[in-house]
């Protein structure tokens, strides 16, 4: 990269490495299945795309009022509608949580294997990422209010967590807030809670919705299927809520997300179809995979498996590959011995078990 001897970016920005996406082709395969993104195999709701392509012919227009996605999200998750914001994707309400509220000098926690646009964005608002030690590839919340300080501005969890699969349950996310300085904020990323069975809601949304301190994020990219789309969303207190209508740009969500977004809410026996599919060939390749030697899986709460390969994780990724199966190394993430393979539709969750039983013994 050249680096200008008088023009520089703010503190930190130079430190940030381009965050990169799952691959989804293998250089001369004639096929290949994509398990590296964690997408919905399945796609979204039909009714979502009859929404798309509805209204193809008002692509000259701009985005409108984002009230009608805000009332179908409140109506579906009991949510007062005026304390929802857009993002194009939660990454950028990510993004625009670090702009707003930490900056030179103020600390962006997050757990040692968590996402890696916490890092990404709070570099790039000049403040000082902090990784926290996990317990068994879990977040430590014991560790984490140990890591507290006058300096911290923004606490981030990822519940479940991407890439491990594992989350920590309503008592502990409290127990979190209650330890807050007064100038942080818990942030409760939940892109994968929709996977979760209504027993074992962690409570994000009801702590965002009675506490100063707590904000949560979710998204369309994952069990609605619309991840080319680009829409998430945020739900806190009233004062968080204005700072970011401030942040955001106008028109962040296009129209077509918008009316995608709002069909594909409408439609929550879709959402509750995905969820128990995922489930069942989640559990199922669990299994398998831990019946393979030398491999073993984290237990997942999400549309993923976390796969421990040790040393020969790179060989395991290559052999999938020659399978036409692309997963994802996630040595970035601070595993360079596991693998995560996203859970696909039954033919790839058949060929992933395969793969892995003829896999060579050490």
């Amino acid at each position: 990269m050249t680096v200008h001897p008088t023009i520089q970016p703010r503190p930190g920005i130079l430190d940030i490495a381009p965050y990169v996406g799952g691959a989804s082709t293998i250089e001369g395969a004639n096929r290949s299945i994509k398990l590296s993104a964690n997408e919905n195999p399945h796609g979204p709701s039909e009714k979502a795309i009859e929404a798309y392509r509805a209204m193809s012919g008002e692509l000259g227009l701009y985005p409108e009022d984002h009230t009608p996605l805000f009332d179908a999200i409140a109506r579906v998750h009991g949510l007062d509608a005026k304390r929802i914001v857009l993002g194009n994707g939660s990454d950028e309400l990510i993004a625009m949580l670090c702009k707003a509220y930490a900056g030179e000098g103020d600390e962006v926690l997050f757990s040692a294997h968590g996402f890696l646009m916490y890092r990404l964005s709070a570099l790039g608002a000049s403040a000082t990422p902090v990784t926290v030690p996990e317990q068994d590839l879990c977040l430590d919340v014991d560790a984490m209010i140990g890591a507290l300080n006058a300096r911290t501005r923004l606490v981030f969890v990822a519940n479940p967590n991407n890439p491990t699969g594992t989350m920590v349950g309503r008592a502990e996310l409290e127990r979190l807030a209650d330890a807050l300085p007064p100038q942080a904020l818990l942030v409760i990323d939940s892109a994968y809670a929709e996977y979760l069975r209504p027993e074992e809601d962690d409570g994000a949304l009801e702590l965002a919705a009675s506490r100063e301190n707590v904000v949560t994020t979710r998204t369309f990219s994952k069990i609605y299927g619309l991840g080319a789309l680009r829409i998430g969303w945020m739900h806190g207190p009233e004062h968080v809520c204005a700072v970011m209508h401030r942040v955001r740009g106008p028109f962040n969500v296009t129209r077509p997300a918008l009316v995608a977004g709002l069909a594909a809410m409408a439609d929550q026996a879709y959402v509750d179809h995905c969820r128990v599919t995922n489930e069942v060939w989640r559990d199922w390749l669990t299994k398998e995979l831990n019946s393979v030697e030398g491999l073993s899986v984290t237990p997942s709460k999400g549309n993923f498996l976390l796969v421990h390969a040790g040393d020969r994780v790179a060989a395991f990724d290559a052999h999938l590959k020659s399978r036409g199966l692309i997963a994802r190394l996630v040595g970035g993430y601070g595993l360079p011995e596991h693998i995560r393979i996203s859970i696909g539709d039954e033919t790839a969750c058949r060929l992933v078990a395969e793969a892995a039983r003829a896999f060579p013994a050490a």
